[in-house]
């Protein structure tokens, strides 16, 4: 009969231990989900200026036919972020796709601004409707990465925080949650969005 009881205080002590993992478990996995979904965002923004570049520069290859190194130059640097936002858009946690994509967008963002300070010195090209409505667009868009990008930040901050916290980090290794990266821009140059604007 004591050994009966023994067992059964063992096998409810086993039953809350592996409810109160599994519980940890599904925090971490709804905690992961979240910062992917929140990558997800900042995916549709990045795409969405991707492919507003392209236009851009096709706009701005009209007026600036001696340029065609810059032109060239941020089209080369698009498609780089883009293949680097795909790459992280498969798996948002993998730190190092991260990391190469944050490096893309820096350089994409230096010739940005390098494609605008060469064409202020386009009047013509400054006037152009066309040129004037995806400058407007594409610094829309900067502001809506920009706020995918806080709203992923939070959302990695929260799923970094619960996986470090004790007894989470003990869990968090054995199955494999790994620390997710921030969208951050390292570089104090790049902080700023490119201007756009030709006013």
């Amino acid at each position: 009969m004591i050994i009966l009881i023994v067992l059964g205080v063992i096998a409810a002590i086993l039953v809350i231990a592996a409810l109160w993992i599994a519980g940890i478990y599904n925090s971490l996995v709804a905690l992961r989900n979240r910062f992917k979904n929140a990558f997800a965002q900042i995916d549709v923004q990045l795409k969405r200026r991707y492919d507003l570049i392209p236009n851009l520069v096709e706009t701005a290859k009209g007026y600036m036919k001696h340029e065609s190194s810059t032109l060239e130059a941020v089209i080369k640097a698009r498609n780089i972020a883009a293949a680097a936002a795909s790459a992280v858009a498969a798996n948002p946690a993998d730190a190092n796709a991260m990391k190469g994509l944050l490096s893309a967008e820096a350089g994409l963002g230096g010739a940005l601004s390098r494609l605008m300070v060469v064409s202020e010195q386009y009047p013509d090209l400054k006037a152009n409707q066309n040129m004037m409505q995806l400058t407007e667009e594409l610094t829309s868009t900067e502001n809506k990465v920009g706020f995918a990008r806080q709203a992923y930040n939070d959302a990695v901050m929260a799923y970094n925080t619960a996986r470090e916290i004790f007894p989470n980090v003990i869990f968090a290794g054995m199955f494999s949650f790994l620390p997710a990266e921030l969208f951050k821009i390292e570089d104090p140059t790049e902080r700023n969005a490119p201007k756009v604007s030709f006013n």
